[in-house]
């Protein structure tokens, strides 16, 4: 491929609190009504926040990453031949010893016996186990980075692709709201307490976990044209980049940020006044969102004033290793639809984030390309622009 042709998206399935299918997806965050309602999967009576955005009927994990993957492979039309030579990256949250949740009657999730053993630990087979029920022969990966694990494993994704050593690459990513990490962001004071997400607005109080489940295949131009395939949208520029400034707190500069959208437009070939909305990582955090402002600014210059962003985990919350896969499918598809999401729970203006937020009511997109950005503790960043194929 040539260094700068985009990469092709030929599928795309998501599921979240918002419900089930891309077309859910698109539908919640344009009503802009938040999913948040009382955790019942597990006990929260201990908690400072009792809120999440989960959904009621939600099955096991492996079981909805199985789901994902058959959909979004389906809605690229791969046959079984195609999906045989398919490559499976895999991001989910991964501990010691354990594999990620939810819990059903407190208990944990166990890789069905048939996954077999896989002495490089549980969620290497939990991948293994996927590819094998969903039909991919090729190599799998898994990505267990935070909250950049799923568009960290998308830029992989492309950048083989790109280079042709894959043809094709199935991303699938998974969160489901669980005990553990929520009580270390409760512990924290990460939480929102008043129960709402508020991204870059005055009087924003903190992030709220949510369910997330997603699959996009990726594949090459040239694999795509000879079985057929419509693009719904296309990968043209990726970017990753550390600060390392603090293991909890963003750099307040915006620099790692920064340097990340800078690399996607790079790889893309496009100017900042190319983009025409921006997906924006902002959980509700005071220091995060200010920084992530200043990041923008740094990399759209006078741009960043005019450019329409929103963060659409103000609807359906952060699902963490999973939330840079949820939102880049919200992403494309406001994209075709033309409409752009509304960023909820908005107070008032911040005077530490002056960005063009969408608020009151969705607003036609005018550009081509938008950014879904994403970081993490430890200061990961990663920046994804997409656009028509």
């Amino acid at each position: 491929m040539d260094e700068r042709e985009p990469v092709p998206i030929t599928g795309t399935y998501a599921v979240s609190a918002l419900g089930r299918g891309v077309d859910a997806q698109l539908d919640g965050v344009l009503r802009a009504a938040p999913a948040f309602r009382p955790v019942r999967r597990f006990d929260t009576t201990v908690r400072r926040v009792g809120v999440a955005a989960t959904l009621p009927d939600v099955d096991t994990l492996p079981d909805e990453l199985t789901e994902a993957v058959t959909a979004a492979c389906a809605a690229a039309a791969l046959t079984a031949a195609h999906r045989t030579g398919s490559a499976f990256f895999l991001a989910t949250h991964g501990g010691p010893g354990t594999l990620p949740g939810p819990f059903r009657a407190d208990r944990p999730i166990a890789v069905a016996p048939e996954a077999g053993r896989d002495e490089r630990g549980p969620l290497p087979a939990l991948a293994g186990h996927l590819a094998r029920r969903c039909g991919l022969g090729g190599p799998t990966r898994v990505y267990t980075t935070a909250c950049v694990s799923a568009s960290t494993a998308v830029a992989d994704a492309a950048a083989l692709i790109r280079r042709g050593d894959r043809e094709r690459v199935v991303v699938a990513a998974g969160y489901l709201v669980e005990p553990d990490q929520f009580a270390l962001f409760d512990a924290g004071r990460a939480l929102a307490d008043d129960g709402a997400v508020r991204p870059f607005s005055a009087g924003r109080r903190g992030l709220l976990l949510g369910d997330g489940v997603a699959a996009v295949v990726l594949e090459s131009a040239g694999a795509a044209r000879r079985r057929g395939a419509s693009p719904v949208a296309a990968l043209h520029g990726w970017g990753r980049a550390g600060d390392a400034y603090h293991p909890c707190q963003p750099d307040p500069t915006g620099r790692g940020l920064a340097r990340a959208v800078g690399a996607a437009l790079r790889r893309a070939g496009l100017e900042p006044a190319a983009v025409g909305y921006v997906n924006a990582n902002a959980t509700g955090t005071g220091f995060g969102d200010a920084a992530e402002a200043a990041a923008l600014r740094l990399a759209l210059g006078e741009h960043a004033g005019r450019v329409p962003v929103s963060s659409t985990k103000s609807v359906h919350g952060h699902a963490l290793e999973a939330s840079g896969l949820l939102e880049l499918v919200v992403t494309v598809q406001a994209l075709r639809h033309g409409t752009l999401p509304v960023n909820a729970g908005w107070l008032g203006p911040d005077e530490t984030c002056p960005l063009d937020v969408v608020t009151d009511a969705p607003r036609p997109a005018v550009g081509r390309y938008a950014l879904s950005l994403n970081a993490a503790f430890g200061g990961a960043n990663t920046a994804l622009l997409v656009g028509a194929p």
